[in-house]
């Protein structure tokens, strides 16, 4: 039976301490639960007995045969995160494990024959190896697997193999600075460092995780791979490597300690009122964190702190904590992209009344293709562009203004990514929930812009510069395009969905997902573009009068004021 994973960051998630026996196996005196063997580390899936009959699944995708003897060429998917997975040896791990708790020599007696035919068949530096084994990656993945398999098995290929891994993982030119990658191989290096006693490996590991930790985790929490899901993943590594660092009798650096709390408080902003967090980056729709709010709640942040300013890159907002129908809504802006970023800065997301309205579009894969680079465009993210300028990738956006205040916050972005100014002026009014949007740009230039709407929505209507969408209960928001400061509505709106080329109109909520969903473009206009969303109600009443902007919600009456490229 298959089993969703949540995200592929979860099924990365590896366990390798340096501890010694932690337990007797239920059911066998003989054979003893190692804490290098046992933890979280272990993929759901696939499970001892799927492997013993000679089956694997990873990644949710569909099981693949693998024979007595292994093709470590096998890449059923053409997808390098299940090669990855596949020469990580996790799934050997589990056989050990298993081994471990239920005393069956067969399970260990098979996981040695994986390990040994992947030795044999994959020797470092020949062509007889698949290009996948000595990736810098898959070789931080697999020595946990390998040293749990070593405190059962005492062979000389094994510990030879290890000392090799090893090896690797000290090359200063394979190593991953500042990376989550670079945690894995910290963490694998201190594992055999301090299972071998060799002191150059384990205090080599501590001295880099310092530094990398301190590169990658800035004093606020957050990361700067520019995917918050990525936060999870290394906050879990962080305790791993903490917890090996302190089982082999050193101390944690403070500074380790610290940058990871501290990624708590970003984890919990970044999630949504429903749980979820909010997808930014390479991040799937469908990564629910747990308990990350409790740090907000001790730190004195909650619930009085509704509204987070990030430096590096982010604005998070809500009106409460703890109600799944209370508003939230996240802006981009910061460093230019990296690592896992996607080109997003002065994109917005918008949820309220207990539904996401305005959306990104999520993670697909890391294989190479023309949707995955769609999901990374600007087009894929709700995002002012400039009419018929080049839009210049890796570009920084500053947030130059901000006004907050407890039921409405403004802020007004602005970036040079098309080779003009481009500025984007955010206003959040909670209580009777609206979100608006101004974008402008020089005189001369004209702008357009693009919103995604919740797979969940479907459009009503289209008219008169209002698109009306509503979910299955019958829900409905409005979005209202309008001139400034003419305050005359746009015409020519345009609803996309399901479009393939070129790509519009989609989202993926999982990983390797993708549906079909409405999106907005707006036609070329010459002066300040105002968006307004308004959620409950499909006749919001709109009027301007001398840069006052009034309008009725499904709540209340609302009005604010557009000066120039602000809004307040």
């Amino acid at each position: 039976m298959r089993r969703r994973t949540q995200a592929l960051f979860l099924s990365l998630i590896l366990f390798a301490t340096c501890g010694a026996t932690v337990g007797t196996a239920e059911g066998s005196d003989q054979v003893k639960r190692t804490s290098e063997c046992q933890g979280d580390w272990l993929p759901a899936t696939p499970t001892g007995p799927e492997i013993m009959a000679g089956e694997v699944e990873f990644l949710d995708l569909d099981p693949v045969k693998v024979a007595k003897d292994v093709n470590w060429r096998t890449d059923p998917y053409r997808n390098r995160s299940w090669s990855m997975v596949f020469h990580s040896l996790r799934w050997m791990g589990r056989l050990v494990a298993d081994y471990e708790n239920n005393g069956e020599k067969a399970y260990l007696d098979r996981a040695t024959e994986v390990a040994k035919d992947w030795v044999e068949d994959n020797p470092l530096g020949s062509a007889k190896a698949s290009p996948y084994a000595w990736q810098e990656h898959p070789i931080a993945l697999r020595a946990p697997a390998l040293l749990c398999l070593s405190k059962h098995v005492s062979a000389s290929w094994l510990t030879s193999s290890l000392a090799e891994h090893a090896k690797m993982l000290s090359n200063p030119n394979l190593y991953e600075k500042g990376h989550n990658h670079g945690i894995d191989q910290d963490i694998a290096l201190l594992g055999i460092g301090c299972r071998y006693k060799r002191d150059e490996w384990s205090n080599l590991a501590i001295k880099r995780l310092t530094e990398t930790v301190k590169l990658d985790i800035d004093s606020q929490g957050v990361l700067r791979e520019q995917a918050p899901r990525y936060a999870i993943y290394v906050h879990e590594r962080l305790k791993v490597a903490m917890d090996n660092i302190t089982a082999c009798g050193r101390k944690v650096p403070g500074e380790i300690a610290k940058r990871w709390e501290s990624l708590e408080g970003f984890i919990a902003y970044s999630t949504q009122p429903n749980g979820f967090m909010v997808p930014i980056g390479d991040g799937t729709a469908d990564v629910r964190p747990v308990g990350y709010d409790q740090a907000v709640k001790t730190s004195g942040d909650h619930p009085t702190k509704t509204v987070r300013v990030f430096g590096n890159g982010y604005v998070y907002g809500r009106t409460a904590w703890d109600k799944p129908e209370s508003a939230f809504y996240s802006i981009r802006f910061g460093p230019g992209l990296k690592y896992h970023g996607h080109e997003d800065h002065l994109g917005v997301t918008y949820y309220a009344q207990g539904r996401d309205i305005l959306v990104d579009v999520g993670f697909h894969s890391y294989e190479s293709s023309a949707y995955r680079n769609w999901t990374m465009s600007p087009e894929a993210h709700n995002t002012p562009a400039v009419v018929g300028a080049r839009f210049r990738g890796k570009t920084a956006t500053t947030l130059s203004r901000s006004s907050i205040g407890q039921d409405r916050q403004s802020y007004r972005l602005t970036d040079k990514a098309y080779g003009v100014p481009r500025t984007r002026s955010v206003l959040v009014n909670h209580g009777e929930d609206v979100m608006a949007v101004l974008d402008t740009v020089p005189k001369g230039s004209q702008v357009r812009n693009v919103w995604h709407f919740a797979r969940e929505l479907s459009t009503v209507s289209n008219s008169g510069g209002r698109v009306v969408v509503k979910d299955k209960a019958g829900w409905k928001a409005t979005l209202v395009q309008i001139s400034m400061p003419s305050c005359k509505p746009v015409s020519g709106l345009k609803v996309v969905k399901g479009q393939q080329n070129p790509y519009q109109g989609w989202v993926s909520p999982a990983y390797l997902q993708k549906e079909s969903a409405p999106a907005v473009v707006s036609p070329a206009s010459d002066g300040p573009l105002l968006t307004v969303v308004v959620p409950g109600t499909d006749k919001p009443s709109v009027s301007c009068a001398g840069g006052k902007v009034s309008l009725e919600t499904s709540q209340g009456s609302v009005s604010f004021r557009v000066n120039g490229a602000d809004l307040s």
